[in-house]
């Protein structure tokens, strides 16, 4: 995470400038047609993601209002709805395709996404791509 400057005011108020919040999605499971072998493109396999995006959260604090932040269900509602109907051979093409629904879908500034194909390799637990797209600074 970015960290923040504090920077002071005539009057002794402070804001913080170059701040990055970031909301999360651990672990969201979603089955799906992903592969390049003849099996894997009859059979849906269950993938993980975990998303870090990027978002001013201070308005949505003040307010206690949804309206003024990320909405973290429609963003997992939306990934549910693509993923479970695509069929990509690779988890990169995937990746890219989730990020740029993110990114210009629900106007984050920044991602971070962990795709996960469990099972894809004999012998590890865990396979899959990490990439990040777009600008941390807020």
């Amino acid at each position: 995470m970015q960290g923040q400057c504090i920077v002071w005011g005539a009057n002794n108020n402070h804001r913080r400038k170059n701040t990055m919040d970031i909301i999360y999605l651990n672990d969201l499971r979603i089955d799906t047609i992903i592969g390049i072998y003849d099996w894997e493109r009859r059979v849906k396999q269950t993938i993980s993601l975990d998303l870090e995006m990027a978002s001013d959260i201070r308005k949505a604090a003040s307010s206690d209002d949804i309206e003024d932040t990320l909405n973290y269900k429609a963003v997992a509602k939306r990934l549910i709805s693509f993923v479970e109907s695509s069929e990509f051979q690779l988890v990169e093409t995937l990746a890219e395709r989730i990020t740029e629904i993110v990114l210009n879908e629900f106007q984050v500034p920044w991602v971070r996404l962990r795709l996960n194909k469990q099972g894809a390799v004999r012998g590890a637990r865990d396979v899959g791509v990490i990439i990040e797209r777009g600008n941390k600074a807020s």
